[in-house]
C-alpha cells in the first residue's frame, strides 16, 4: 500500500498539469470520466494515502488502496487495470488498480488536513487529544487510523514502534504521556525520514524492523505477527519494546 510520502512525491510530480485543461480523459472508473474532458487543473493536494484534482466544479478523488500505482506521460500497465488517464498538451498521467470518485463541495469542509503528519499544518496537540479518547485501542491500530495519523501505513508503523521501544499490542490508555509524545513525534519524524530514503531511492535499506527477522539491537529474533483489529503485519522484538500494562 502506498503510503503518505509516496503519494507527496506523486503531488510533487504532477504539478506541471496544475492550470492545463485536460484534453482527453479516458478509463474504466465507474464515474462520468468524459466530463472531464476540456477542464483546467485548478489545484492538485494530497491528504494521507489519498490525491485530490481539483477542476473548476468538482474534484476527482483517487484512493491507492492496497496495491494502487500510476505512471507519468506513458501507459505502463494494461487497459483492464487502468482505472484512469487523463492527458493535456505537455504529458499525461494514468492510475492503476485504484479507487477513483468524485467529490462535490468544500474539501476544507470534510477533511482534517491537521491530521497529515506531512501537512505544513500538522496538529499535534490535536493528535495527543484523539489518542486520549480511545484508551482501548492497541498502539498498532492507532497508528493506522487516518483520522489520527493521516498518511502513516505499515512500514512506517513498525519503524516507528521500533524506534521508540514500543510493543505494536500495548493498549493506547496503558502507554506513559512521555511515551505518546514519543510516538506523536515519531510519526512525524519517521514520514519525513521516509520521504527523504524514498526520493533517494535507498528507503529498504534504512528498515530497521519491517519485514526483517533478527532485531539489530538485542540480535534477537523479530516475532512477526498480524496484530489489531487491522491484522496488519508487526515485526518486533518482544526483548526491547516494551508492552505497558
Amino acid at each position: 500500500m502506498p503510503e503518505g510520502p509516496s503519494i507527496v512525491i506523486f503531488k510533487e510530480a504532477v504539478q506541471q498539469f496544475k492550470g492545463k485543461k485536460i484534453k482527453m480523459a479516458c478509463g474504466n472508473a465507474r464515474i462520468d470520466i468524459g466530463s472531464f474532458a476540456g477542464q483546467k487543473i485548478q489545484d492538485i493536494r494530497s491528504w494521507g494515502k489519498q490525491i485530490f484534482i481539483c477542476l473548476e466544479n468538482i474534484t476527482i478523488r483517487v484512493h491507492f488502496l492496497l496495491f494502487g500505482s500510476y505512471s507519468i506521460n506513458e501507459q505502463t500497465k494494461p487497459d483492464k487495470s487502468r482505472r484512469l488517464g487523463l492527458v493535456f498538451s505537455n504529458g499525461s498521467v494514468y492510475f492503476y488498480t485504484c479507487s477513483v470518485s468524485v467529490i462535490e463541495g468544500d474539501l476544507d469542509a470534510l477533511y482534517d488536513w491537521e491530521a497529515d503528519v506531512l501537512s505544513d499544518v500538522w496538529n499535534a496537540a490535536r493528535a495527543r487529544k484523539k489518542l486520549k479518547s480511545m484508551p482501548e485501542t492497541m498502539v498498532c491500530d492507532a497508528l493506522l487510523d487516518q483520522q489520527v495519523f493521516s498518511g502513516v501505513g505499515n512500514i512506517i508503523k513498525n519503524e516507528v514502534l521500533y524506534r521508540i521501544r514500543l510493543h505494536p499490542e500495548t493498549m493506547l490508555g496503558k502507554i506513559p504521556p512521555r511515551k505518546i509524545t514519543e510516538l506523536i513525534t515519531e510519526a512525524r519524524n519517521y514520514s519525513f525520514d521516509f520521504l527523504k530514503w524514498k526520493k533517494a531511492f535507498e528507503l529498504k535499506k534504512h528498515w530497521l524492523a519491517h519485514t526483517k527477522k533478527i532485531c539489530p539491537r538485542c540480535n534477537l529474533p523479530f516475532i512477526k505477527k498480524h496484530c489489531g483489529k487491522t491484522h496488519r503485519r508487526s515485526f518486533f522484538c518482544e526483548n526491547c519494546q516494551v508492552k505497558y500494562h
